[in-house]
């Protein structure tokens, strides 16, 4: 089986609920990293064999295949087929995943993984009315089975069964922030970030090229938030993934084809896997993820120079580091979900580009990606520099 390749990974600034990206249209906003790739590489669009993406919310302006849609908005050659797929938060690492096994078994020779969310327009819940007019995603039958938890509920069971304390998660979540705004003002983003033309909310237009979750913090001012899950729980506002906008794109190939195309890849796919874990838990995917992709690579943590993980809620990545005893000053290096957002549908092919891009300014040699997703779902990527 050829060798999978990334050739490049871009991603927006991520914007905040209500910010600069929130009057776009998603399927506008996801066409734009799709047509800075081909910008970027040089590579004819017409080489791509098929084009996957991650969509949470898909109702709406995201709804009715939203790759596909971006795909024909972009101008782009109307041969190449598209697929949208859900996998809750990890749906774009998981259109990543399924990007390199299509290429791996030969069935492309390119392919586009990709992910957008517009939060702002399209808040998580959307695809459940209130009114219950379609349906519940569950019925009683579920609960002869597993209690249905919320996400919020979950990550304080998690603090609960590993001894994670309200100061565990605050110092936690100070530290996404200043290592994003040192990341940010040392310029690391630049090779990833594809700047946006936008509106703001009073018309005016702008080029958007920074994130927008990123704020001076101390533990003082964390401290005096409110927790959200629970009246005594021990994550707040500031210790969550900011609600928010953005899209990202990853071009993947064979390394012949990138050889042919006279193109120089950013990293090699490893491995990849997606694993089910308890559906109460919900959000400890990754520690099985992990597990399963050293293994099956003959890896420990010690190889891993740098991690992307989601800080979906500060819990996750503390049980995570509980369990699998990392160099944490490899992990989130630059920040995570905390201080630049999570817009749900594009952070896992977002979290690929944060970390190909990091193992190429640090000089590293693998790279491991991995997230929660609703549900009991791990996702995972190996990646090793090119």
């Amino acid at each position: 089986m050829p060798d999978v390749v990334v050739v490049d990974a871009v991603r927006t600034p991520f914007g905040k609920r209500g910010g600069a990206l929130s009057q776009l249209h998603s399927v506008e906003l996801l066409a734009s990293v799709m047509q800075q790739v081909f910008e970027r590489t040089g590579v004819d669009p017409a080489e791509v064999g098929q084009v996957v993406g991650g969509c949470v919310g898909q109702v709406g302006m995201q709804s009715n295949n939203i790759a596909r849609g971006a795909w024909l908005l972009a101008g782009l050659p109307v041969t190449t087929p598209g697929t949208t797929v859900d996998a809750q938060c990890g749906s774009s690492q998981q259109a990543a995943n399924l990007a390199a096994a299509l290429v791996q078994a030969g069935v492309v020779d390119v392919a586009l993984a990709c992910g957008v969310e517009l939060m702002s327009g399209i808040p998580l819940g959307s695809t459940v009315p209130k009114d219950g007019a379609f349906g519940k995603p569950i019925t009683r039958k579920y609960w002869a089975h597993h209690e249905f938890t919320t996400q919020f509920e979950a990550a304080e069971r998690i603090a609960d069964a590993w001894g994670l304390t309200r100061n565990d998660t605050d110092e936690f979540a100070k530290l996404s922030q200043d290592r994003a705004a040192v990341a940010r003002d040392e310029g690391r983003f630049r090779s990833q970030l594809v700047p946006v033309e936008a509106a703001d909310v009073d018309g005016a237009g702008r080029v958007v090229d920074a994130d927008e979750g990123i704020r001076p913090t101390t533990l003082e001012a964390l401290a005096g938030l409110k927790p959200t899950g629970r009246p005594d729980g021990v994550h707040t506002a500031g210790s969550s993934s900011q609600i928010s906008d953005g899209a990202s794109a990853v071009l993947l190939m064979g390394a012949d084809k990138a050889r042919s195309l006279g193109v120089q890849p950013l990293a090699t796919v490893v491995d990849t896997c997606l694993v089910g874990t308890d559906p109460v838990m919900m959000l400890t995917g990754p520690i099985p993820a992990t597990r399963r992709l050293l293994a099956a690579n003959r890896l420990t943590m010690d190889d891993i120079d740098v991690v992307e993980i989601n800080e979906a809620f500060a819990s996750v990545v503390l049980a995570w580091e509980r369990e699998l005893k990392p160099d944490m000053a490899t992990v989130n290096p630059n920040g995570g979900a905390i201080a630049l957002g999570h817009p749900v549908g594009a952070t896992g092919s977002a979290l690929i580009a944060k970390a190909v891009h990091e193992l190429v300014r640090a000089d590293g040699e693998h790279a491991l990606v991995t997230m929660c997703c609703g549900g009991g779902l791990g996702t995972g990527t190996l990646l090793r520099r090119s």
